[in-house]
Formats: structure tokens, sequence, C-alpha cells
């Protein structure tokens, strides 16, 4: 009787499949993962039920309202929050260009005056595209 041995050989496996699942899942969470700015001053916003997401945005002014009505100016703090003071230094910081984003941030405990008086030097000085920043709230409005 003859029997036929094989010769056993060692399993052959191919890692370009799995290599190729791994960059993708690494490439869909690089993608989908969220990235949240953290601003060197703690300012508590006012919630909106509906908020544009704005990822990024060039060459924009950002003017920071604390409750106390401290204004920053792209994290310079201004002098005072007097009408004047604060058209001085949009001024300077923008220039000529009136047509960049002015983002205004108030505390939710911010004096309602100063974010008027704030958002009268803009339109004073012909700024169109002024944003009110807020938080986003998890359910609907009440």
């Amino acid at each position: 009787m003859r029997l036929q041995h094989h010769i056993k050989e060692d399993p052959n496996v191919d890692l370009t499949s799995l290599i190729d699942v791994i960059f993708l899942l690494l490439i869909f969470f690089m993608v989908s993962t969220t990235f949240e700015r953290q601003a060197l001053l703690k300012v508590d916003l006012p919630e909106a039920s509906e908020v544009e997401d704005r990822t990024e945005i060039p060459d924009s002014l950002e003017l920071v309202i604390d409750n106390e009505g401290h204004m920053f100016l792209n994290d310079q703090r201004l002098i005072n929050s007097e009408a004047r003071t604060i058209r001085a230094a949009i001024e300077q910081a923008a220039g000529d260009q009136r047509d960049i984003p002015l983002i205004l941030r108030a505390d939710r405990q911010t004096p309602h005056h100063f974010v008027v008086t704030t958002m009268d030097v803009a339109a004073q000085l012909g700024f169109s595209n002024l944003s009110i920043a807020t938080d986003r709230t998890d359910g609907p409005p009440e």
C-alpha cells in the first residue's frame, strides 16, 4: 500500500487588504473628529436653538465682551468700553477692509448697552458682516 505524504506548507496570509481597511478607518476618524477651539478668555455665551456652523473664518475680527463689560479685540484688551475706544481699535485692526467678518462674543451676563454700543460702532464703520456668537442648545426652544 502506497500512502501519499503531503508536505505541509505554511499558510500564507495576505495583509494588504487588512492594511487598507486600517488606513481607511484612520482617515475616517481623522476627518470626522471635531476640534474645539479653546479660547484664552472664558466667556459664558448665550444659547440659541439654531447656530450656523463656521469652523474656520479667515481674517476675521473677534470682539469679546466679558460679564463686567471689559472688551477684548482679537485677544487684546481695550482700555475702556467707550464707543470712541472701540472705534479706534476696530479701525486699527481692520485698516481699510470693511468686508471682513466681525464676530461679537458677549457673555450672557453682559449689560445690554455694551453689545448695542459695539453693534452701533460696527455699523458706523461700515461693517456688514457682523456675527453674534452663541452656544448651541441640546433641545428645542422652550
